[in-house]
């Protein structure tokens, strides 16, 4: 499994607030604040296409470059959020994902609701 070095790019990250003294700015709340902005700045790339244009956007150039330039931001702020709590990501992503597995375990079929499986009966496709 290929690794990121979540502390290499921290102690980049710090270098770069720092010199430029941005710190006494980057307070949880202005932090998740840019983050969301952030993320309204790449689902405004996505916000008028089809999803099978959505699927093709990398394809783009200008567009593949502003998805990029988005994501590089948004994992900017998540750092920078984690590093502002002390939160270890590494340790914060496993133990979530472990969470997750529990949460969503893999099943031969999902489980319909009352409505989805109403439609599927009136549609012959599901019996009852």
């Amino acid at each position: 499994m290929e690794t990121l070095n979540v502390g290499a790019l921290i102690a980049a990250q710090r270098a770069f607030v720092a010199e430029r003294k941005w710190d006494k700015f980057h307070t949880p709340k202005n932090l998740s604040m840019a983050l969301t902005g952030e993320a309204a700045e790449l689902l405004e790339i996505f916000q008028w296409l089809s999803e099978a244009e959505s699927l093709e956007v990398m394809k783009n150039p200008v567009r593949a470059r502003a998805v990029t330039d988005e994501l590089a931001d948004i994992f900017f702020y998540v750092l920078r959020i984690a590093d502002t709590l002390n939160i270890d990501l590494e340790q914060a992503f496993t133990a979530k994902m472990i969470q997750n597995r529990a949460k969503y375990p893999v099943t031969p079929q999902k489980r319909l609701t009352k409505k989805q499986r109403e439609l599927l009966i009136t549609k012959g496709l599901h019996s009852r």
